[in-house]
């Protein structure tokens, strides 16, 4: 069965807050088909601006661990029991230069590298029993949010490259076991290129990326496209053709290992 955004009945977005996940709750939300879309993110002022335009709000901050992870999807199913769509987007980004070792924060790598991964992983992990259960009804959609840079690293925000880049990895994996498990859940990735955004207000870099970053309203129409068709590489601008070259030659290689069991 085919899958898109327009199948969804309820749909989670995390880092709702701002930026992309801002933008494409609200793209989500006025679609003809009228899906409930549950926002969440850590500034209560911002998810009461959201409850205001007629979001269901849930403060939660990602920077957390696996058991709290585990509840917290525990309380949004058995509170939304027809969720079947979860776009995973909360992410922070630090720049690291290890040619200065001496002021590198380990502990911002740390909480980084959490955030961008660990506690997506987690997050899919909590919420795969519900969607392959939503599954069996009508499709479910497991979209994370990762970004070019974990195709092509950029040197100054290294490490957040590198989380991006583990992400984009297990995602390809995640698809063909879902695949290989027959079930219903359809696993899209988001791939920005730099996007307009508070992503870069931390460390000050605003004003010189905003210089070169792609409009987030251009940005949201194009990946709302993506949602829409059911592509598994939702990309725009420079990502795409950044795709095109190193990732959609490795599509045919992921045919074949659709037929690899490795128990055997």
């Amino acid at each position: 069965m085919s899958a898109n955004i327009l199948t969804s009945k309820c749909v989670l977005v995390t880092g709702a807050t701002a930026g992309i996940g801002r933008a494409l709750a609200r793209e989500i939300r006025d679609l003809p088909t009228h899906p409930t879309v549950i926002v969440t993110g850590r500034r209560q002022a911002r998810l009461d601006e959201l409850a205001k335009e007629g979001f269901e709000t849930v403060k939660f901050d990602m920077d957390t661990t696996p058991d709290k992870i585990k509840a917290f999807a525990d309380e949004v199913v058995g509170k939304y029991p027809k969720l079947d769509a979860i776009i995973l987007n909360a992410a922070i980004q630090n720049m690291v230069n290890f040619a200065e070792p001496e002021k590198v924060d380990l502990s911002k790598i740390s909480r980084e590298f959490n955030i961008n991964y660990l506690a997506v992983v987690s997050m899919m992990t909590a919420f795969l029993p519900h969607l392959i259960k939503i599954g069996n009804e009508r499709p479910a959609l497991l979209i994370p949010v990762t970004s070019d840079l974990s195709m092509i690293p950029l040197a100054p925000v290294c490490n957040y490259s590198a989380t991006k880049a583990a992400l984009h990895s297990l995602i390809f994996s995640l698809r063909i076991q879902m695949e290989n498990a027959k079930t219903n859940v359809h696993v899209l990735e988001i791939i920005p290129p730099l996007v307009e955004s508070e992503l870069h207000d931390a460390e000050g870099r605003t004003e010189t990326v905003s210089k070169y970053w792609m409009p987030l309203a251009e940005f949201t129409s194009t990946v709302m496209d993506g949602l829409k068709e059911g592509k598994i590489a939702i990309t725009a601008g420079w990502a795409t053709a950044t795709y095109d070259r190193f990732e959609k030659p490795k599509e045919g290689f992921r045919n074949g290992m659709m037929n690899v069991d490795m128990q055997n």
